[in-house]
């Protein structure tokens, strides 16, 4: 939604998707009051829809964006700043991505670079399953 929303379409585009044939998905259905990040039992009460989604679609790569959506799917507490740059499998050999959050590249552009590496292995990934 808005700016953040704007930016990751353009990172879809510059990998040269459409942002019409990716499907996007939030760790939760609803957002929390003042946009602060969820509470575990949030999480914890909408990931099996999240999950459930993932094995409907079957998608061949994810892109976590962010630390909420990266930690959730991983199960683990690492900060994104360390899960980003390497390829995770997810059920059943699914890649996932991990990178920052296009609010954050809001905020912090210098580290757009970082986004742009993670994109470029998404490319990769995805040339590789065609």
């Amino acid at each position: 939604v808005g700016a953040a929303g704007q930016l990751v379409t353009k990172i879809i585009e510059a990998i040269e998707l459409k942002r019409s044939n990716v499907y996007l998905a939030q760790v939760i259905t609803c957002r929390p009051p003042g946009n602060r990040n969820p509470e575990p039992v949030e999480v914890a009460t909408c990931k099996p829809f999240l999950l459930q989604q993932i094995d409907i679609i079957r998608p061949k790569v994810i892109v976590a964006l962010g630390t909420v959506a990266a930690q959730t799917l991983l199960e683990t507490d690492t900060p994104i700043s360390r899960l980003r740059g390497r390829v995770q499998a997810l059920r059943g050999g699914i890649s996932l991505v991990p990178t920052f959050h296009p609010a954050f590249l809001l905020r912090s552009p210098d580290r757009k670079r970082d986004v742009w590496e993670d994109m470029k292995k998404v490319r990769a990934l995805l040339a590789e399953s065609a």
